[in-house]
């Protein structure tokens, strides 16, 4: 008789666990009744946080750490991920670039940077990566990814040819986009930009409009920020003869989905489509029985592209059960059937503190699966 084999694809439940430990917490519970199943771990991401670690956990790469420049130009420490291949390497703007490293007094998108994110594509280019996978989510920044291209060597100069401040404040004044000293190794590196948003760069639904106001733009900054990266898009499409402004996803991240689009070779893709490719998670699951998935909430927002949809509808595809599990279950979870998801099962035990909540993650995803795999058992 075949033994039974379960694929366990979760996402990491913030602030509790990562998606490696949610696969460990999983197995554990279910082993308890299918002690001689086969386990198939694939920790999964949706291209937001956790992304690196994920991909590195799925294919047996590493983690490196590097000091960078922060949005407000102090130094902040960076993780990066290099993949199982040796030549992929993962990168989340937000862990050189994010809002959580500005206070909420300090937040203004006018003067913060991508500068730390340029950085980083740069220590990946001198370790020989030919591949770049970049999360541009959780910024907290609006400069159109210039701080990023500056790093890599692009100038951005007044009429007078003195180089810019940092930040989207000053774009109003960019006359000349100087790409000479743009590093050429860019030139044969793929970078696959993991963005969920399609925002233009400009406009009603632009980056400023639309993003602006959670980094600490007024009214007044809005409106000046977005006139900015207009003219930012109209003096790069005039000298470098790329237009861009009106690019889905363009004003992701403050316009970095832009800025990679100017001066990399970048193709903006799905954030799980990516995970879902560079995890091999549709080859692992062809020997599946039950597919177990899951993050910390699940409701009707998550067929929007979020982890457990993603998982689904590949399971789905290849015909096999799928099981979600959450530290919340929200709203509309019942559109999720019709979606690839059979069940879903929320793993708190009653009420309690959020923090105790999160410090048992483990055990109660343990003990949630342990009680799947008994009814599974039931049902044989």
């Amino acid at each position: 008789m075949r033994e039974t084999t379960f694929v366990l694809a979760p996402d990491s439940f913030k602030e509790s666990m990562t998606a490696k430990e949610v696969c460990i917490a999983m197995e554990k519970g279910i082993r308890k009744a299918y002690p001689e199943a086969n386990y198939i771990h694939v920790p999964m991401a949706d291209g937001g946080e956790g992304t690196v670690q994920s991909l590195v956990d799925a294919s047996g790469g590493e983690i490196y750490y590097k000091e960078v420049t922060g949005p407000l130009g102090q130094k902040v420490t960076a993780k990066y991920g290099i993949l199982g291949d040796g030549e992929t390497a993962a990168i989340e703007m937000a862990s050189a670039s994010g809002i959580h490293y500005v206070t909420k007094e300090m937040r203004n998108p006018l003067i913060t940077t991508t500068f730390g994110t340029g950085e980083l594509i740069r220590e990946c280019l001198d370790k020989g990566i030919n591949k770049i996978i970049i999360g541009i989510g959780g910024s907290a920044t609006n400069d159109g990814g210039t701080g990023m291209a500056e790093a890599l060597g692009a100038k951005f100069l007044d009429a007078e040819g003195h180089q810019l401040p940092c930040g989207g404040g000053s774009l109003d004044k960019l006359a000349k986009v100087d790409v000479t000293g743009l590093d050429e190794r860019l030139k044969y590196v793929s970078l696959i930009v993991a963005c969920d948003v399609t925002n233009p760069l400009c406009g009603e639904q632009g980056a400023s409009h639309v993003f602006g106001p959670q980094k600490g733009a007024t009214p007044e900054m809005v409106r000046q920020l977005d006139m900015n990266l207009a003219h930012y898009a109209e003096v790069v499409k005039h000298q470098l003869h790329k237009d861009v402004r009106d690019v889905p996803g363009a004003g992701a991240a403050g316009g970095l989905g832009a800025g990679l689009l100017i001066f990399t070779q970048a193709t903006l893709q799905k954030g799980i489509e990516i995970v879902i490719e560079y995890t091999g998670l549709k080859a692992k699951l062809s020997s599946a029985d039950y597919v177990f998935t899951g993050e910390g909430g699940i409701d009707f927002q998550t067929k929007f592209g979020k982890t457990p949809y993603g998982v689904a509808r590949t399971a789905k595809e290849a015909g096999k059960k799928v099981i979600a599990v959450a530290g919340y279950i929200g709203e509309g979870i019942e559109t999720l059937y019709a979606e690839g998801i059979d069940a879903v099962f929320g793993i708190v035990p009653g009420a309690s503190e959020l923090d105790k909540v999160l410090a048992e993650g483990q055990q109660n995803v343990e003990r949630t699966c342990e009680n799947i795999a008994r009814l599974l058992r039931l049902s044989e």
